[in-house]
């Protein structure tokens, strides 16, 4: 199927989730088939990248920062960036506060939990989340907002254990909303196991090779 079609399919088969597409790699043509399909959330692991494609491409894009993000490369998306997946310590939220206000904006971040059996994989527990989002410093911080939770599962064939991991990711977003009612995305779910990522309850999923074609 052609990436517009793709796009299509995953719309109507995920109805009330986000679809971020992921278009790293692809060359603006793709991103801009999938952009004349209606598709407005791109996500991207390279900053330099993003860039380009935010410079070249049609401004209603918000664009979604899914890579580890390294604090000195912030200043370059700060411009821009409409939302920041992998945020894993107050250090980096205060650094993309300290840029948002240069740029007089409000960037959205989601913390990472690390839920998967991988060392290869970032992300901070639930406790170290929960202890931020508890900080004053955080309080103090105006122009980031940190609207939810983002999870990578264990890479493996075993659904079970992708599906425990999601189960535990939705459990502890469920008991941060209880404190935190600003908290309103979850984002879980790739190419590869979005479906039990959304029969999980992610509202939000990061699709990439399913849409683009293999990299």
């Amino acid at each position: 199927m052609s990436i517009s079609e793709n796009i299509k399919k995953f719309k109507t088969e995920i109805e009330g989730v986000s679809l971020v597409a992921i278009s790293k790699t692809k060359p603006t043509a793709d991103l801009l088939e999938a952009y004349n399909t209606g598709q407005r959330l791109f996500g991207e692991n390279k900053i330099q990248e993003m860039t380009e494609k935010w410079e070249d491409l049609p401004k209603d894009i918000e664009w979604h920062m899914v890579g580890h993000v390294q604090r000195n490369k912030v200043k370059y998306m700060a411009p821009y960036v409409g939302l920041i997946h992998a945020v894993d310590s107050l250090k980096l939220l205060k650094e993309i506060d300290k840029e948002a206000k240069k740029n007089n904006r409000i960037i959205k971040c989601l913390l990472q939990i690390k839920i998967a059996d991988e060392d290869s994989k970032f992300g901070i527990s639930a406790e170290e989340a929960g202890s931020i989002l508890k900080s004053e410093k955080l309080a103090e911080m105006e122009n980031v907002k940190v609207t939810g939770l983002m999870g990578m599962a264990t890479f493996t064939e075993d659904e079970e254990q992708v599906k425990k991991e999601f189960q535990y990711l939705k459990s502890v977003f469920d008991e941060f909303q209880k404190n935190f009612k600003e908290l309103k995305t979850l984002s879980m779910g790739m190419s590869g196991d979005y479906e039990i990522a959304v029969e999980c309850g992610s509202n939000m999923v990061r699709i990439g090779s399913a849409i683009f074609g293999e990299r």
